[in-house]
């Protein structure tokens, strides 16, 4: 590329980086306006002039023009919990007259993820909501001043200001505790992929049951969230043949568990009790039908829109940055029943807070 052609390529965001400012600091110097400091003006300047920047209308209007559209940044596949959020997201925008552009992301590293916000921020949306499970697509993106607010719909704390999130802990807790309830003591975890904040707090919700109920923690196994990887795990547990109980990061692993224990000749519950994760639509009608953790998306979509309205100002500001939307709740079906050993044994039935029947 000559370099006429790298500067006919450059762009706002080009002229922001060189200058160190947002750009909508850009933005107010093209359009001359009064609010920025004769320091900033000037390296913007330079900038402009160093890049040979020549603005467009648009960028030249993107400070002051509201567009009531609003960016939404997804990763990875088509998930059941991450595309059902993102479905209550849009018709909740819709119902408050916004419109949303989506761009959905198979890589969720700093670089793919910092570069969909600035090409949303280039088509003037007024926020970006990020419904993401992995950290770096978080991380890549906190920190960034992009001049429009930034909501994430995470598990963890990774810098965005704004953030709404479900319970997994209390979610992966009371599966733990449904379990102990029921008898078992080697209660097992199939965790989700490493990256997974969704799944780090679920790992964590497991390893607190556990040490609430006196029981000892073994090495979880790690899967990728599809019904291969839970295969693959039950063909282990199958033939290690003493775990009696497991919680399971996401209901496909769970699915894929009790296929393998199915063809081993063993039985789901009576040879091990299963216990799943988000309810899947298909979870009812397994065989058997599988106890699962709830997860209301429904709730956590809208949530999401409600907080960008907040941080627009066309809310009242809810006290704190974090919304922990009330959305998870224990489905006990068929998968779950006392150890062998126990069988016939009067048992009290699980009751915890989070405890729901089919």
């Amino acid at each position: 590329m000559t370099e006429d052609d790298r500067a006919r390529a450059a762009t706002i965001f080009d002229v922001a980086r060189l200058a160190g400012v947002s750009h909508q600091t850009v933005s107010r110097v093209l359009n001359d306006m009064p609010n920025v400091r004769p320091a900033t003006r000037q390296r913007v300047e330079n900038a402009i002039k160093q890049l040979r920047y020549v603005p467009s209308p648009a960028a030249r209007a993107m400070v002051t023009r509201r567009s009531r559209t609003i960016g939404l940044i997804t990763t990875g596949s088509a998930d059941y919990g991450p595309s059902s959020t993102a479905l209550h997201f849009n018709e909740t925008a819709r119902d408050a007259r916004y419109a949303v552009i989506t761009a959905g992301l198979l890589e969720a590293d700093a670089v793919h993820v910092r570069s969909a916000a600035e090409l949303l921020v280039r088509q003037n949306v007024e926020a970006i909501v990020l419904i993401v499970q992995q950290r770096a697509a978080v991380e890549g993106i906190a920190g960034v001043d992009l001049g429009v607010p930034v909501v994430a719909v995470a598990s963890e704390d990774r810098g965005v200001p704004h953030r709404v999130q479900l319970d997994q802990y209390a979610g992966s807790r009371a599966a733990v505790d449904h379990l102990a309830a029921l008898g078992h003591r080697d209660i097992r975890h199939i965790a989700g992929p490493a990256d997974s904040m969704d799944a780090a707090e679920r790992l964590r919700g497991w390893f607190g049951g556990l040490a609430a109920h006196g029981l000892v923690s073994r090495e979880p196994m790690v899967g990728d969230w599809t019904p291969a990887s839970g295969y693959a795990h039950g063909v282990r547990l199958a033939a290690e043949g003493a775990a009696t109980a497991v919680v399971v990061a996401n209901d496909q692993m769970a699915l894929g568990l009790i296929r393998a224990y199915t063809e081993a000749g063993l039985s789901v519950p009576g040879d091990l009790s299963v216990v799943g994760f988000d309810d899947i639509p298909e979870a009812e009608y397994l065989s058997p039908p599988l106890t699962t953790v709830r997860q209301d998306f429904t709730v956590l979509g809208r949530a999401a829109m409600e907080t960008v309205l907040e941080v627009l100002g066309e809310r009242p500001p809810e006290a704190g940055a974090v919304a922990a939307v009330s959305g998870v709740s224990l489905v006990q079906r068929g998968s779950t029943a006392p150890p062998a050993a126990l069988a016939g044994s009067e048992i009290e039935p699980s009751h915890n807070a989070l405890s729901r029947p089919s």
